[in-house]
């Protein structure tokens, strides 16, 4: 890919990112549950923006999942169990500045069929 392209890219993703964090705020009854996606894996966090601090988290990389659909169902359902554990059922969603299809959109459906609430 070209430089050029790649650096439009990231300015226009951190633009859709900016727009979106200001919007949303975590507290520790409804924390921000945020993802991240690599090409490789896929990453998630439930954060207390009040306190500052991480609730939970889920590595795609520790569970040896890929950043695929179906993996990313998977990522979705232990962010679920994590959640479960700290008696979390409502999250406020970041989609990060990605957009809202294939692996974050499967996240999601993993993390509803789990019983999390977005």
């Amino acid at each position: 890919m070209l430089k050029s392209v790649q650096k439009r890219k990231n300015r226009l993703r951190a633009q859709r990112k900016a727009r979106v964090r200001g919007k949303i705020f975590g507290t520790s009854e409804l924390p921000r549950l945020s993802i991240y996606r690599s090409n490789k894996y896929v990453y998630a966090q439930a954060i207390d923006d009040e306190a500052g601090h991480t609730l939970a988290a889920v590595d795609g990389r520790k569970l040896g999942l890929r950043a695929n659909k179906e993996d990313a169902k998977k990522v979705g359902a232990e962010m679920a169990k994590a959640l479960n554990a700290k008696n979390i059922e409502s999250v406020v969603f970041d989609r990060n500045g990605y957009l809202y299809h294939g692996v974050v959109a499967a996240f999601a459906e993993g993390l509803r069929e789990a019983g999390i609430k977005l």
